[in-house]
């Protein structure tokens, strides 16, 4: 009887709702745009040395590699954007929106192009978002 008992009590919390008070999958210490900026970095050099570069073979690994870069920066982006940041840092940073925007199209122009002025505003982009989570972890 009572193991009975142990087991409808398990079931009871398996299947029972539960209310969980959070914005994030994880606590917000582990969120940091400084991985997209990084990635983004080596899109940049990776455009640096594909353009300096007569060597078709390593240009043709570094266009490989940089589109693996810049997917990688937008799946950065996309963490920060759909778990770190909340509607009321939107009410607070209204430019927010257009500035991952912004960022989101410049990665993916980095997929397209080898101009380093693309990935030099993609960090620039990036660089808006990080003074901006940095301000809001200040004022958490």
């Amino acid at each position: 009887m009572r193991f009975v008992t142990r087991l409808l009590t398990l079931a009871d919390h398996l299947v029972a709702p539960q209310t969980v008070h959070a914005h994030c999958d994880l606590p917000c210490g582990v969120y940091d745009p400084a991985q997209a900026r990084v990635e983004a970095e080596s899109v940049k050099a990776i455009m640096e040395k594909y353009n300096a570069s007569d060597d078709e073979y390593f240009r043709s690994r570094a266009i490989v590699i940089k589109e693996q870069r810049a997917a990688e920066v937008n799946h950065h982006l996309d963490i920060l954007w759909y778990q770190y940041f909340t509607p009321a840092h939107l009410e607070k940073y209204p430019e927010l929106h257009e500035v991952f925007w912004k960022a989101k199209k410049a990665t993916s122009q980095a997929k397209r192009t080898n101009d380093v002025a693309v990935a030099e505003g993609l960090l620039a982009s990036i660089a808006e978002i990080d003074r901006i989570f940095w301000e809001t972890k200040k004022a958490a």
